[in-house]
């Protein structure tokens, strides 16, 4: 396993919240041990932030997938729908000359 290296920044974070929240008569020791176990947590911290990103990035490029199909989709549903949809006029209108026509020879 490969050993990671812990950020300077995170260090300092980590030893001055240890310091700021020491008790009278603690050791430097202990806060050097508090300063770890607040490092350990903010490092915890940060990985699941990067996991949580991670999932909301292929959250996203998901979402952007299935809305590509969907414009992709689009065009060949408009033309279907058009055709069968332009057949219901014309019928009408030819019903309706056809009525027409009947009404004035039978006059």
């Amino acid at each position: 396993m490969k050993k990671q290296t812990v950020s300077a920044e995170t260090q300092q974070q980590a030893l001055k919240i240890a310091k700021h929240t020491q008790k009278p008569g603690q050791t430097k020791e202990q806060t050097k041990l508090i300063a770890q176990g607040i490092q350990k947590g903010i490092e915890q911290y940060k990985k699941a932030q990067k996991v949580k990103a991670r999932d909301a990035d292929k959250y996203k490029k998901k979402q952007r997938k299935v809305a590509l199909n969907k414009i992709e989709q689009t065009p060949d549903e408009l033309q279907t729908g058009h055709t069968s949809n332009a057949v219901l006029p014309w019928a009408l209108l030819g019903l309706s000359w056809l009525g027409f026509a009947v009404y004035l020879f039978a006059a």
